[in-house]
C-alpha cells in the first residue's frame, strides 16, 4: 500500500483508492515529454490523440459499448451532472419530471434539485431498509412526463446493489431515459453496459485505482444530451475542453487492471470483509449491519456499534484510516442522507463506521483492525457506563453461497479461512492468505 506508515491500515477504498503502480507507469510518458494537445495536427498532438483514442477503445471493450459512446470527463461528479442536467434539459419540451433514488450521491441529488429552477419537479424513489431501489419503487413515482430516472448501481455508504437491469425492464415502453451512477461498482462487480440496460452510466477513475480528476460518461447512441461546457467541440461536442491525456491514459490502465483482477480480488475481499465482520460481531454485542447482507459490494462493510459513536471510535484508532460515512460527510454530526433514506435512526446512524477494503488488504491487517476496534468500543462503552449485556445480539455475516448460515473462522492449517457453518453441506470456504505479489 502506498504512503502508509508501518502501523496504519487503509480501510477507506470507497472514498478513494491508491493509484496502482501500473497506472502511474502508463501515465508517465504523458507527464514527461508527451505534452501535445490531442487536437493539434503535429506529431505530439497526433500521439496524444492516438493515446486518447486507444483509451477510448479500452473502455468500449470493457463496458461493451461503442467507442463513440464514451465521453471522457473530469470524474464522477461531472459525469453525474452532465447526465442529469444534460439529459433532462435536452428533453424538457417532452416533460419536466425527474426521478432519483432516495439514497443517491449528492452530485446526483443536487444536480436534480438544480433543475427545479427551470420548472422541473423531482421525485425520490424510496429504497428498502437495506438500501435497494426496486422496480416497484420507481413505478410508484413514475409519471407520463418523466424524462429521466437516475438510480445508483451500488450505494456508496452501505454498498447495497440495485438491479439496474430490472429497473430498465420496468421502464420498457416509457420514454424516460435511465442513468446509473456506477462510480462505486466499476472494477468491483460486472458493469457491462448492454446488460445493465441504462442509457447513461457514470465512471470515476479514482474509485478503481486510477488517478483523481478523470472519469467518463457512457452515453447510449441517440440519447440526447445538452452539453454543460461549450467550446471547440471536443468529445463529439458533448464535453468541450482539452482532454486530460495523462489522466485518460491512467483511467484506461486502471480498467485493464480491473479486467484482469476483478474476479479474484472480489472473492478475496468478500472473505476478508466477512472475516472482519465475524471478528467484530463475535467479540461484541450490539454490532448491527447496515445495508443488504448479500446484495452489496464485495469490499464494503457498514456497521453500527451501539452504545458509542463512529466518530469516537475513529478518533480512538487513528492508525485505522476509515470513515464514519461518505467522504463528503465523514466525521459529520448530522446523519448522512443515505442512512436517513434507509430509515436508520439518529442514534444508530451516529454509531456507524464504513469499512471499505481494497485489493491489497491482507488478513494480518484485518486481524489487527479487528483487535483495535474491539478494544476501542469496549473502552468507550465502559467510559459511558453502557451495560453491554443489555445491548441486542450482533448481526453475523451470512454465507455468500447458501445465503442462510453464518460463517466461522478457522485459524489452523496453512492459512486462515472463512468457512460456512453448514460445511460440508454447503462447502463454502475462502482462504484469507494474500495472493502472490501482496505483502
Amino acid at each position: 500500500m502506498q504512503d502508509l506508515r508501518d502501523d496504519e491500515v487503509y480501510l477507506d477504498h470507497n472514498a478513494t483508492t491508491p493509484v496502482a503502480p501500473e497506472v502511474v507507469e502508463a501515465m508517465l510518458p504523458f507527464l514527461h515529454g508527451g505534452h501535445g494537445n490531442p487536437s493539434c495536427g503535429h506529431r505530439l498532438g497526433r500521439e496524444a490523440r492516438a493515446a486518447v483514442e486507444d483509451a477510448r477503445r479500452t473502455l468500449s471493450q470493457f463496458f461493451g459499448c461503442a467507442r463513440d459512446e464514451v465521453v471522457f470527463t473530469s470524474g464522477g461528479t461531472e459525469s453525474n451532472n452532465l447526465a442529469i442536467k444534460g439529459a433532462a434539459l435536452a428533453r424538457m419540451d417532452r416533460g419536466r419530471h425527474v426521478v432519483i433514488g432516495a439514497a443517491e450521491h449528492p452530485s446526483v441529488a443536487d444536480a436534480a434539485r438544480w433543475l427545479t429552477r427551470f420548472g422541473f419537479e423531482v421525485s425520490e424513489a424510496p429504497c428498502t431498509p437495506e438500501g435497494q431501489v426496486t422496480p416497484e419503487a420507481v413505478r410508484s413515482v413514475l409519471r407520463p412526463d418523466t424524462v429521466l430516472v437516475s438510480v445508483m448501481h451500488a450505494q456508496n455508504v452501505v454498498g447495497t446493489i440495485s438491479r439496474i437491469d430490472e429497473l430498465a425492464e420496468a421502464l420498457g415502453g416509457h420514454p424516460a431515459h435511465l442513468h446509473t451512477d456506477a462510480a462505486q461498482s466499476v472494477g468491483k462487480i460486472p458493469t457491462a453496459f448492454p446488460f445493465l440496460g441504462a442509457d447513461l452510466m457514470t465512471i470515476a477513475g479514482h474509485k478503481l485505482y486510477g488517478p483523481k480528476g478523470v472519469g467518463a460518461l457512457i452515453v447510449r447512441r441517440r440519447t440526447p444530451l445538452e452539453p454543460l461546457l461549450h467550446g471547440a467541440g471536443h468529445e463529439g461536442g458533448r464535453r468541450c475542453g482539452t482532454e486530460n491525456t495523462a489522466g485518460i491514459v491512467g483511467l484506461a490502465a486502471a480498467v485493464r487492471l480491473a479486467q484482469a483482477r476483478m474476479a479474484e480480488a472480489g472473492e478475496r475481499m468478500v472473505a476478508l470483509r466477512d472475516a472482519l465482520h465475524l471478528r467484530l460481531a463475535t467479540a461484541l454485542r450490539g454490532v448491527l449491519l447496515n445495508g443488504h447482507p448479500l446484495d452489496r459490494l464485495p469490499n464494503t462493510l457498514n456497521l453500527s456499534f451501539l452504545g458509542t459513536t463512529g466518530r469516537a471510535i475513529a478518533d480512538r484508532v487513528p492508525s485505522l484510516l476509515l470513515a464514519t460515512g461518505p467522504a463528503c460527510h465523514d466525521r459529520a454530526d448530522a446523519l448522512p442522507p443515505a442512512l436517513r433514506a434507509l430509515g436508520i435512526d439518529a442514534a444508530r446512524g451516529a454509531a456507524t463506521l464504513r469499512l471499505s477494503l481494497g485489493r491489497d488488504n491482507t488478513w494480518d491487517e484485518v486481524d489487527r483492525a479487528a483487535d483495535l476496534l474491539v478494544e476501542a468500543v469496549v473502552a468507550l462503552r465502559r467510559a459511558a457506563g453502557v451495560d453491554e449485556a443489555a445491548l441486542p445480539g450482533s448481526d453475523l455475516p451470512r454465507c455468500p453461497r447458501c445465503e442462510v448460515r453464518p460463517l466461522r473462522l478457522e485459524l489452523t492449517g496453512l492459512a486462515p479461512a472463512a468457512v460456512c457453518q453448514e460445511h460440508p453441506a454447503c462447502r463454502y470456504e475462502a482462504y484469507l492468505a494474500a495472493p502472490a505479489g501482496v505483502a
